[in-house]
């Protein structure tokens, strides 16, 4: 069974994942627009090939992210489910008056 800290440490992690992959996310977005861009304007330049490069390393951020976000979330399913105690008693109870 996962301690406690396990769990807060994975929240976290995943909460941080997603907030990266947000950015990698716009990353993509705004590169995409401006290799088109700069692919309309100056095709075969230097300018367009540094713009497909930066648009191949934040696709490869944002697809890693995305994929330890996927793996986070799978292994924490994985964990056993937390199921309440039982409502016998082990030992009889005393009433006290």
């Amino acid at each position: 069974m996962a301690s406690t800290t396990d769990r807060v440490m994975s929240s976290r992690a995943v909460r941080q994942l997603r907030r990266v992959r947000a950015f990698y996310a716009g990353g993509v977005l705004l590169w995409a627009v401006l290799t088109a861009w700069t692919g309309w304007q100056l095709p075969g330049s230097r300018q367009m090939w540094v713009s497909v490069l930066l648009l191949a390393v934040f696709s490869g951020l944002l697809l890693t992210a995305s994929l330890w976000l996927q793996r986070l979330q799978t292994a924490g399913s994985r964990r056993p489910a937390h199921h309440a105690t039982s409502r016998k008693t082990t030992a009889p109870r005393h009433v006290h008056a």
